[in-house]
């Protein structure tokens, strides 16, 4: 992050300020680039017809629509451009007009994009920037000069659609990133190469651990042996902790009558993103959430207050509509399994079982490696209690417990008000990779909607009926975004208790092949996922292959081992590590197992 934070900026009435913070200043940066870039596009290819250009939290982009194809080459034309117009110092003159003469300005210039969301513009005045040739309709602000802006870079370019709607117009989305000083844009190329590196869609196909084919299901996961394995161990490890702890598996259909979204009220205000389709000439829904199911279990029979809290947990595969645009390998996808779970509980068990959700989720998150989080929780916009479901008792009840929970568990959090569901108030935990990357995955939130439409009750001690307390969990999120974080958080090497294969058998010879088969046994009976490389290749192939498979152990048998009942091993990070016993290799891939250690 730049240390610089306070820039002189220029208002949209013309007025010089100065804004404080990084973030805010590198926002104002990177948007004033991005108008920079669209000045630059439109002198050297006079056709083009001007989107939106915003700031990001990583750059910039700009939506161009024009027949031409931008290339890599093209970017780095554009970029040239762009620094010989930063050198000659060009200011930002800033105009408030009114909305007609805008949009005759911007139809006089061509611009039909310009004019649509000038037309849909409330107000009778609107601000406008120029910059050299260019005119944007923007609000500001922006640097004052060209000069202001420090170093830039044109990332790439790629494929969008006007207002995000596939029906609408096709266009090209220049992607850019800007920073104060050229050391924070080395810096930050330095981190996406690594990111690069560590594409969990490239190394899912380089370690065949899953695909996604495009021309039979889009934003559909077909989980190779080598990643159901891993998932596989995941949802075995989730299962057995939250089975220590009180919770209860259960299964629930796939799909249900829409009836049962209508009271949920999925169906209302989730519709776009629901996949319906005709049975026995009722319509029914592919779920999109968990939730109703668990209700249905809960209210299968009379509950009372002796049988909570209530802990019902499922890795519930759910469907959700996506924007063909917006898929991304594992990350996004329209079918996910989340590590789902709902807990019905009394007022006065809240608190424990907030905490016992915080302290298992740090404790899950911890063992796969993620040491570092950023807490946020979301409370109501207590100005507008109308605009929520519950009593207003019950979310001052509820926001005090989630408070409550993070402070005795000392974890620093940021509150956010006005950014709780309308259904209740919730903790999130953003994940922190190895990269630096903030991943959003854990989630805990109260929910004083669902009980009163489905009226979900207990009785109580009074022996009448009471609403349950409703909290919705998630630990990991989902098993597709967070393979596709672990992938990348380990750049696909993963721990051995979690490696697909955590060694191989590399005999030298045809003549060491029954000693593989025998030691390979011999693991195998141990519980270890071994397999022998039995291929006519060269010893040294074997090896870098299996380096790149990101396998944890390699062991090389010949003439030495068989005769002395030994293996060679490799350790996939320190190299060659020596003969031993087997039953040496085992406790020490054992003792890995055990303590979940993350290095090999």
């Amino acid at each position: 992050m730049s240390e610089q934070v306070n820039l002189k900026v220029i208002q949209r009435d013309g007025s010089i300020s100065e804004v404080s913070g990084p973030d805010s200043a590198l926002e104002v940066l990177r948007h004033s680039t991005s108008h920079l870039m669209a000045l630059a596009v439109t002198e050297l290819y006079p056709d083009v017809h001007l989107g939106i250009g915003p700031a990001t939290s990583e750059g910039f982009y700009y939506d161009f629509q024009t027949p031409h194809r931008f290339t890599e080459e093209d970017l780095a034309r554009i970029e040239a451009r762009m620094e010989e117009l930063r050198q000659q110092n060009l200011h930002f003159e800033p105009s408030v007009v009114s909305k007609d003469e805008a949009l005759k300005l911007f139809s006089s210039l061509g611009e039909h994009l310009k004019t649509e969301l000038i037309t849909e513009r409330d107000g009778q005045v609107l601000s406008c920037y120029r910059l050299g040739k260019l005119v944007d309709f923007c609000t500001g602000p922006h640097v004052l000069s060209t000069g202001q802006i420090g170093a830039f870079k044109l990332l790439s370019v790629a494929g969008s659609y006007w207002r995000g709607d596939e029906k609408r117009e096709q266009l090209q989305r220049i992607y850019g990133t800007a920073f104060f000083s050229a050391a924070e844009l080395q810096d930050y190329l330095h981190r996406m190469e690594e990111a690069r590196k560590r594409d969990h869609r490239r190394l899912g196909r380089e370690l065949d651990l899953f695909t996604v084919r495009d021309e039979v299901a889009p934003g559909l996961i077909f989980w190779h042996p080598k990643g159901a394995i891993v998932r596989s161990i995941i949802e075995d490890f989730l299962r057995t902790e939250l089975t220590r702890r009180g919770y209860q598996f259960v299964y629930t259909p796939h799909i249900a009558k829409s009836d049962l979204w209508k009271i949920s009220g999925h169906y209302e205000w989730y519709r776009p993103n629901m996949y319906t389709l005709p049975v026995d000439e009722e319509e029914y829904v592919l779920k999109p959430m968990n939730c109703p199911g668990h209700i249905m279990i809960y209210q299968s029979t009379r509950r009372s207050y002796r049988e909570l809290p209530m802990r019902l947990a499922e890795f519930g595969t759910v469907y959700r509509y996506e924007k063909s645009g917006t898929l991304h390998g594992l990350l996004r996808v329209r079918g996910f399994t989340q590590d789902d779970a709902h807990i019905f509980c009394e007022p006065a068990q809240v608190l424990s079982e907030v905490m016992q959700t915080l302290e298992v989720g740090e404790f899950i998150l911890k063992t796969f490696g993620f040491e570092r989080f950023l807490v946020e929780l979301s409370v109501r916009d207590a100005a507008h209690p109308e605009a929520y479901a519950g009593k207003p008792e019950d979310w001052e009840m509820a926001q005090g417990v989630l408070e409550k929970a993070l402070n005795e568990k000392g974890w620093p959090f940021t509150r956010h008000e006005g950014e709780a569901s309308f259904y209740g108030p919730k903790i999130d935990i953003k994940l922190i990779d190895a990269l630096g990357r903030p991943w959003q995955l854990s989630t805990f939130q109260f929910d004083f909607n669902l009980p009163v439409r489905f009226n979900v009750t207990y009785t109580a001690p009074d022996s009448k009926e009471h609403y349950v307390m409703m909290i919705h969990r998630a630990l990991l999120g989902s098993m597709e975004r967070f393979m596709g974080v672990l992938i990348e958080q380990y750049g696909g090497a993963f721990p051995v208790w979690l490696a697909p294969r955590q060694a191989v058998l590399v005999p030298i010879s045809d003549r060491h092949h029954p000693y593989a088969m025998e030691v390979e046994k011999s693991l195998k009976d141990a519980g270890l996922r071994v397999e022998s490389d039995l291929r006519s290749e060269k010893v040294g192939y074997k090896i870098r292959e299996h380096q790149l498979q990101k396998v944890p152990f390699m062991l090389v048998v010949g003439d030495q081992e068989v005769a002395n009942r030994t293996v060679a091993v490799r350790n996939r990070l320190e190299g060659d590590k020596g003969s031993m016993t087997l039953d040496a290799f085992i406790q020490i891939v054992k003792d890995l197992i055990t303590s979940r250690a993350v290095r090999p």
